[in-house]
């Protein structure tokens, strides 16, 4: 199978595609020339409007989010979606001009396209199941050399009793068979819906070349009061053309607040509850 150059789409929450411009988070789906989203990941509007109603802290303020992937069904298409996992893609042309946006939508699994539930690409840390990110090789502008972007993530909302915490965003990662031109990242990322949902914060990790041996990685962000109100991601993002290869596997998330964690209770120990 095939997994895919990450150039994550910053601020503008809005879809533009023939002179309409549609908040993303107004529960509307594009239909773009050449690209039949919907098709694409095997979802619904209906779908998409019940997941991001029930996703881990919609309407709260952030919480804790931890996943090892090991209580997961892997053969379950629904199994990311269910765990809250979201999907949204950008579309660039070669010279990095803005095309189109299509999500958001609840994660895939198994469907080619975003990410998917794997085996047996770990060590005695990360068990038997592993998620794997991947461009979206359903787009068909992969075959016209346009940059396609794909992000997967994890979606809260802040509110003011998250102000003066920081909050950590932790995984387990390796290599995989990314190559070409394709890059990938890990993010942390705040936007302001009550500002055309514009980027105000960005905190990257680059995942391009990163060793085929899994390693741990770790980014943090402050609240401070002018977050208040604002989503806050947490998640991975690729860029592809041509379908090229992109996979990058992941595994142990830990999202918290607090001191950095320990090793008192290693992912490791975790894991060995499952096997």
């Amino acid at each position: 199978m095939k997994f895919a150059h990450a150039k994550l789409r910053h601020g503008n929450r809005t879809i533009r595609k023939a002179g309409i411009a549609r908040d993303v988070r107004g529960r509307r789906v594009v239909f773009n020339k050449g690209v039949s989203e919907m098709k694409s990941i095997g979802i619904s509007i209906c779908m998409v409007a019940v997941l991001i109603c029930s996703s881990p802290g919609a309407g709260l303020a952030l919480q804790p989010y931890s996943q090892n992937f090991e209580g997961l069904v892997q053969s379950d298409p629904d199994a990311l979606a269910n765990d809250g996992w979201l999907v949204f893609g950008n579309v660039f042309a070669p010279d990095m001009t803005y095309l189109y946006g299509y999500g958001p939508f609840p994660a895939p699994n198994g469907t080619n396209a975003f990410c998917q539930i794997v085996t047996g690409e770990g060590g005695a840390e990360q068990g038997a199941q592993q998620l794997v990110v991947i461009s979206d090789y359903n787009n068909g502008d992969q075959a016209n050399g346009d940059l396609i972007e794909s992000n997967v993530y994890q979606e809260q909302p802040i509110d003011a009793g998250n102000v003066g915490q920081r909050w950590h965003f932790e995984f387990q990662a390796k290599l995989g068979n990314i190559a070409g031109s394709t890059t990938a990242l890990a993010f942390i990322k705040t936007l302001d819906p009550n500002n055309g949902y514009a980027t105000t914060n960005f905190i990257t990790a680059d995942m391009t070349s990163i060793p085929a041996t899994w390693s741990g990685y770790a980014l943090s962000i402050d609240i401070d009061a002018s977050l208040e109100g604002q989503l806050l991601q947490i998640g991975f993002a690729n860029t592809a053309t041509n379908y090229e290869p992109s996979g990058i596997f992941y595994d142990n998330i830990d999202f918290y607040s607090g001191p950095v964690a320990t090793e008192q209770s290693s992912w490791g120990n975790v894991k060995a509850l499952y096997k």
